[in-house]
């Protein structure tokens, strides 16, 4: 029999309130009960809110309550796993309503589609003798070798995420990797972006199955001595109507203001990461593949970008910091905050951050001042390595300080050494 949804207490309130929870998932968004599930959604500036989907036919909506705390809540019955659903949202200045999907939904339509689908996440899983020792493959001193690999275009067959599991472990077996990364598969809108581009940060992408598909897979890699390390992207998320975009008629995720609140590289949204609620949002994440999917890593994306408020911006198209300077010191702080949250709770995991820049103590403890991840991409590697290999072999031995120089700051960080789609999106090899 299905367990009551978790209440939604006075401690949570506080802790997402201060933006330390890290476990939003067990309480907001959908839960599946004995008689039907309950919903809670985040829209502090909402004039009302209800759920829509089939079971009104997308008019007639169930109205939910607010708490008084920016919380919007309701329990409807006869509502079962599999339902679509979206939230109708009055905005508080009295404009039109608009529909939005599930924040923290566990699945959401096939795009292009945009609802969101009420699911368990139940799950019987199977590698227990790898959970109990991956400390030792996921180590600082471990031999890890990763293959990165895009689900969309690796050997597709039908049948997707289970399809693809068998073909992998033997793939990786026989070449020697010792972990999988995979691209981001949390969900996404635009199949161009390869899933950088946001819209589902708790619901694994619906193009190659369900989210029990995608934990078999990384099932399946754990029983054959596989790690998997997932990409995740706080650093942006795009503004399709559906998302996270003003939310509830308000900048509720994002800086209303473009200098801080508009990526200009890639057309999208920058996370406020000073609002104490988005920083639970984010954290709870980033946890949640941790423990409902049993990710051995994260690879945080685009680091450098939240790292530097004049980042790809001319001067005049940035606002400093409280003291005059460059750096985004909540997004510093959040930084710092995600990896002490997950080290804390999942010791035997990584944190990896794709990081370009010299900042400083990337892989450093927060208590020295360092932003606390376990491993730092070596960009400069890559590049260097790759300029080398471009050059004519008769010019290379004028050229060994391409393969030499990085032994000035080898040590500096704990640092990976990657070539990844990048180097081919960008054409360098």
């Amino acid at each position: 029999m299905t367990d009551q949804p978790r209440p939604f207490t006075n401690d949570d309130r506080w802790s997402f309130n201060g933006g330390t929870h890290t476990s939003l998932y067990d309480v907001l968004g959908s839960h599946v009960g004995p008689d039907g599930t309950t919903f809670r959604v985040w829209a502090p500036s909402a004039a009302r809110v209800e759920v829509v989907g089939n079971f009104n036919h997308w008019t007639d909506g169930w109205a939910l309550n607010p708490d008084g705390s920016g919380i919007w809540h309701g329990h409807i019955p006869d509502i079962g796993h599999g339902e679509v659903y979206k939230y109708s949202i009055v905005p508080g200045d009295g404009g039109l309503p608009f529909e939005k999907a599930d924040p923290l939904a566990f699945r959401a339509e096939e795009p292009p589609a945009t609802g969101s689908v009420v699911w368990d996440l139940s799950y019987e899983w199977g590698d227990r003798d790898w959970m109990s020792t991956r400390s030792e493959a996921n180590a600082l001193d471990a031999p890890i070798s990763i293959y990165e690999l895009h689900m969309g275009s690796w050997r597709y067959e039908p049948g997707g995420y289970r399809a693809i599991a068998h073909q992998l472990a033997e793939y990786i077996e026989e070449t020697g990797f010792t972990h999988v990364e995979l691209l981001p598969i949390m969900e996404y809108p635009f199949y161009g972006s390869w899933g950088y581009q946001l819209t589902g940060y708790y619901a694994a992408t619906s193009r190659f199955g369900d989210p029990q598909d995608l934990m078999y897979l990384i099932d399946y890699l754990h029983q054959r001595g596989i790690g998997v390390i997932l990409d995740w992207v706080p650093s942006h998320f795009p503004s399709d109507a559906h998302g996270l975009a003003q939310f509830d008629g308000t900048h509720l995720y994002e800086h209303s203001n473009p200098q801080e609140g508009y990526h200009q590289d890639w057309d999208s949204l920058i996370f406020n990461y000073g609002r104490y609620e988005v920083r639970s949002f984010l954290l709870s994440s980033a946890l949640f593949w941790l423990d409902k999917y049993h990710a051995d890593g994260i690879r945080v994306d685009a680091v450098a970008s939240m790292l530097y408020r004049d980042y790809s911006r001319k001067e005049g198209e940035w606002i400093p910091n409280e003291f005059g300077g460059r750096e985004n010191l909540e997004a510093i702080s959040f930084l710092q905050l995600l990896n002490t949250s997950v080290y804390a709770r999942f010791p035997d995991v990584q944190m990896y951050a794709e990081e370009s820049t010299s900042f400083p103590a990337v892989t450093r403890p927060t208590y020295v001042g360092g932003l606390g991840f376990g491993q730092k991409w070596d960009m400069g590697w890559m590049n260097d390595t790759l300029e080398y290999i471009k050059r004519d072999p008769v010019h290379r031995k004028h050229h060994h300080n391409d393969l030499s120089f990085r032994m000035v700051y080898a040590f500096n960080e704990n640092f990976t050494l990657p070539l990844s789609h990048d180097e081919v999106v960008h054409g360098k090899g």
